[in-house]
């Protein structure tokens, strides 16, 4: 069966066997590993991946590559295909379904680079998580993951709250088909049991971190004050109580800084002053 890769989709075929065991190795896998992959592609890792563990459910959304997945994999019983968008899919209950019973999973896989940040944080939303991430992204958006102060955004912010991520390996455009215009990288997130940091609300943290990022040439009391509609009065207030300069901006605050912030924030949509 003839696969020409579709645009829309983000689709670039990885299948140099030197990278494809480096994806697998960044998992540490073991006999007993339930795997969950997305956009398995042409079935290039999931070759790789069952003979590696002990379930591997792979979510493609492309209808005719799951045709070609079928026939080419011939489909042994440690891998499950499913058609399907990942962002329509409850993660932790597919494998639940797949698996028989819940238990604890690890994601391996080349994400399509358009949907990289809903899909990570689909993921990492997840009840539970994954125990652990391994990902191809751009190598671009690998390094905004990894990022620190004075470096933030908010993928960095939204990755971090919930895992601790590093870069394991790096993939030359030129090892896809069709190449993408910019290379690739491994990240590799070791997702904590419960978030990083303690905040009184987990929407207002976020919404808090989007308001401090929606104007990013801005101070942060002007920032903040414009995305949240609070008073520069109160905003400042907020910041001086969690300790962090109204003139700094949002890129070079700390994760800790980001939660005491938004305590600060909760006394004062409460009222109270802090």
């Amino acid at each position: 069966m003839s696969i020409r890769p579709k645009k829309r989709l983000g689709q670039h075929f990885l299948s140099d066997p030197h990278h494809l065991n480096r994806i697998a190795d960044a998992a540490d896998l073991i006999p007993e590993d339930v795997i969950l992959e997305i956009g398995p592609g042409t079935g290039t890792l999931p070759a790789v991946l069952p003979s590696r563990a002990g379930l591997v459910v792979a979510v493609e959304i492309d209808r005719d590559l799951i045709a070609h997945l079928r026939q080419r994999l011939n489909a042994p019983p440690t891998l499950k295909l499913v058609h399907g968008d990942i962002l329509d899919v409850d993660p932790t209950q597919l494998i639940t379904e797949h698996a028989g019973r819940p238990v604890p999973y690890k994601v391996v896989a080349n994400l399509p680079y358009y949907i990289t940040s809903p899909i990570l944080r689909h993921l990492l939303e997840a009840s539970p998580p994954p125990t652990l991430i391994v990902v191809t992204v751009q190598e671009e958006v690998a390094r905004r993951i990894c990022a620190t102060p004075p470096h933030m955004s908010i993928l960095a912010v939204s990755v971090q709250f919930y895992g601790e991520p590093r870069i394991v390996h790096r993939i030359p455009r030129g090892a896809f088909y069709p190449p993408p215009e910019v290379d690739s990288a491994v990240v590799r997130i070791d997702v904590f049991p419960s978030p990083r940091v303690n905040v009184p609300d987990r929407s207002l943290f976020f919404q808090v971190v989007r308001a401090g990022f929606g104007q990013r040439r801005k101070q942060l009391r002007n920032a903040l004050a414009a995305g949240l509609r609070l008073s520069r009065e109160d905003i400042t207030r907020a910041l001086t109580h969690a300790g962090i300069d109204p003139r700094r901006r949002a890129e070079t605050l700390t994760l800790d800084e980001w939660a005491r912030l938004t305590w600060a924030v909760a006394e004062v949509m409460k009222g109270d002053t802090p």
